[in-house]
């Protein structure tokens, strides 16, 4: 597809719209080129669609952190295309996912969202969750770019990390998973070395796009853009959500008076172009808006049971499991008949039915009750 000559044909109120979103979900559908709405959606667990309301169930996995636990690439792709099946389901052309920050700090509040403490092993099943989600043909955008390993004040907070540090840890996973061909990846809230990661030419232009050929499309996390210049210049192609914002009318006075080059516009609508056609959002009247991939259905609610069965580690067994016909149980807390399978953040969806800790023993076991554990007590 002649992308250049697509540009051609848009005006730069055109190009200028297509760079923040339509909404909170969506960049707009540009009709007479053939562009679809583009629809974004969290999370890294399951997807929560537009609508984010319990009248708009998901499939919910077990965390990130679960996934990386299993050590086995082969089940984490096939989590991947079980996400992209679930987005195609929901209209959804870009997941925003995986999360790659590192537990760096027992303080991050959204951990479970990562993956692991590790560089390498969030870099090997990051590309592996990437690859699944994409041969489902739906994007990724691997995030926060990056040193996002914390939330307090993460709105505000300056890293301050060492060239060493910042390759062979924070960096890492993310060349990874451009090595995998991600067609995403999203900028963060935080600054690193004095910058913020919206405006970081030297991150996101210089590394990302440049020395490691990413060709993807680079969407900021939502409100992070805070700039018209120097963000559209430091190398975030999208901002998100909108229609809002800082760039829009100030963007399109800055190409017009020469302060950012139309050129540098035109690398981004490139970009979203790709992004498009990728996803079958670029198309003929007549084409299906989710070419078919090929790829077998999945049932959503055996393969999150079989992540979390592998996630977990038996040190020893003593005769007691499994549980089927096991002696008296003591369940004790009220998170047992209260189940918190959801932590906030990107990864909180809405799960058709949460069955709890002690729904699941009561079926196995003779199940006795604390006071407090049971609310008919």
């Amino acid at each position: 597809m002649d992308f250049d000559e697509l540009i051609a044909r848009l005006d730069l109120s055109t190009k200028i719209r297509l760079l923040t979103g339509a909404d909170m979900w969506s960049l707009p559908p540009v009709p007479e080129i053939g562009l679809d709405r583009l629809v974004m959606s969290d999370g890294p667990i399951g997807v929560r669609g537009e609508q984010w309301s319990p009248g708009d169930p998901s499939i919910a996995l077990p965390s990130p952190t679960a996934l990386a636990a299993t050590w086995d690439l082969d089940l984490v792709r096939r989590a991947g295309r079980l996400l992209a099946q679930e987005a195609r389901r929901k209209g959804v052309h870009v997941l925003l996912a995986p999360t790659l920050n590192l537990h760096r700090t027992p303080l991050g509040g959204r951990h479970f969202e990562c993956f692991s403490e590790d560089a390498y092993l969030t870099g090997e099943v990051g590309a592996a969750y990437v690859e699944g989600v994409q041969e489902g043909g739906v994007a990724t955008t691997p995030k926060h770019f990056v040193a996002n390993d914390f939330e307090t004040d993460r709105f505000t907070a300056d890293v301050r990390v060492g060239e060493k540090a910042l390759r062979e840890v924070y960096l890492r996973p993310f060349e990874r998973v451009v090595v995998a061909g991600a067609w995403g990846v999203m900028t963060a809230y935080n600054s690193v070395n004095g910058t913020t990661m919206t405006e970081h030419s030297e991150l996101v232009n210089g590394v990302l796009k440049g020395e490691w050929g990413f060709d993807g499309f680079v969407v900021s996390d939502w409100t992070a853009v805070r700039s018209t210049e120097a963000a559209a210049m430091g190398g975030t192609d999208v901002a998100m959500p909108g229609p809002y914002g800082p760039w829009g009318e100030k963007l399109e006075a800055a190409v017009r008076e020469g302060r950012v080059p139309e050129a540098v516009v035109d690398d981004r609508i490139r970009r979203i172009l790709r992004l498009a056609s990728r996803v079958g959002a670029l198309r003929t009247p007549d084409a299906p808006a989710f070419p078919p991939t090929g790829t077998p259905a999945i049932d959503g609610a055996s393969l999150a049971r079989e992540l979390a069965a592998r996630a977990f580690t038996l040190l020893t067994n003593d005769g007691v499991l499994p549980l089927q016909g096991a002696p008296t149980i003591a369940v004790i807390g009220s998170a047992a008949n209260e189940a918190r399978v959801m932590g906030g953040g990107s990864a909180q969806v809405f799960p058709d039915r949460i069955v709890s800790p002690l729904e699941g023993l009561a079926g196995r076991a003779d199940v006795r009750y604390a006071i407090g554990t049971d609310p008919r007590v």
